[in-house]
C-alpha cells in the first residue's frame, strides 16, 4: 500500500511514533550502490533484483509529521529539505574496509544531541546481539536472512523501541521492507502499523514475519507446520 494514501486516513498525532527508512536515492540500480561484487571478507553479496524508487517529496515528511507525535528517520543526510531539527543517531556498522559507508544517520526528534548505536552488519558478519553487537555472530544459522537490499537488523529496531518509545505507544513505519521493524515491535509488545508499496518485498517480510514471529514452516508440499512447541501457541 502506498503510504501517502495510508496516511490521508490518518488522524493527527495518532502515532506517538515514526520509525522509517524511505529511499535515499532513485536507486538502488545506480552503479556502485552495493559495493563491490565479493566483500573485503571475500564474501559474494547477494544479487537483489534491481528496483525503482524515488526519493520521497517534502510533503511525505510533513504528512508523516501530521500523523505522528515523534520520528526517527533514517538517511535524514541525503534529504535536502532543511525540515529536521538537531537530533542525531548514529548507527555504527563496524564495516572494516567495506566499501559501504561506516555509518547511517537518522533524525531522532526528541534528542538535540547525537547518539551511537554500534551493531556489525556487512553480509555475513552480523553483530553478537543487543549488547555486544561489536562482536561477530560466530554461529552463522543465528544471522538474520538478508531480504532486502536495504535492510537494517532486527538489533538495530530493538534498541530504538527500547530508547525512544513507551510501552503502549502507536508505531509507524511508512516504508516496511524487510519487515525488522514489524519483528522488533512485535516481539516487544508494541502496536505497530505498518506500509510497503512493493508486493514481492511485502510478501517476503510477511513470509519472514510469520516464521520468525510465529513459528511457521512452509513445506516443500505447500503445507505450514506450525512450532507449537517453541512458540506456545
Amino acid at each position: 500500500m502506498d503510504c501517502m494514501e495510508y496516511m490521508k486516513s490518518v488522524p493527527d498525532k495518532f502515532f506517538e511514533l515514526a520509525v522509517v527508512d524511505p529511499p535515499y536515492f532513485d536507486g538502488p540500480n545506480k552503479l556502485g550502490y552495493y559495493g563491490k561484487e565479493i566483500s573485503s571478507f571475500g564474501i559474494k553479496r547477494p544479487a537483489y533484483k534491481v528496483k525503482h524508487w524515488g526519493i520521497p517529496l517534502k510533503r511525505f515528511f510533513e504528512e508523516l509529521f501530521r500523523v505522528s507525535k515523534e520520528q526517527i528517520v533514517w538517511g535524514v543526510n541525503y534529504y535536502p529539505y532543511g525540515i529536521f531539527s538537531s537530533g542525531r543517531i548514529v548507527w555504527n556498522k563496524v564495516n572494516g574496509k567495506s566499501s559501504f559507508s561506516d555509518c547511517e544517520i537518522a533524525f531522532c526528534s526528541m534528542i538535540d544531541t547525537v547518539r551511537m548505536f554500534t551493531y556489525m552488519w556487512n553480509g555475513m558478519c552480523q553483530g553478537k546481539s543487543l549488547k555486544e553487537g561489536h562482536l561477530q555472530q560466530g554461529d552463522k544459522r543465528k544471522n538474520e536472512k538478508r531480504i532486502h537490499p536495504t535492510q537494517k537488523p532486527v538489533a538495530l529496531y530493538a534498541w530504538l523501541l527500547q530508547n525512544y518509545a513507551n510501552p503502549g505507544d502507536k508505531i509507524l513505519d511508512t516504508h516496511l521492507g524487510s519487515g525488522s521493524s514489524r519483528i522488533a515491535a512485535y516481539k516487544m509488545g508494541f502496536d505497530f502499523y505498518g506500509t510497503e508499496i512493493d508486493k514481492e518485498y511485502f510478501d517476503a517480510q510477511e513470509k519472514r514475519f510469520r516464521e520468525e514471529c510465529l513459528g511457521e514452516i512452509r513445506l516443500r508440499n505447500g503445507n505450514v507446520y506450525v512450532q507449537k512447541e517453541l512458540f506456545e501457541l
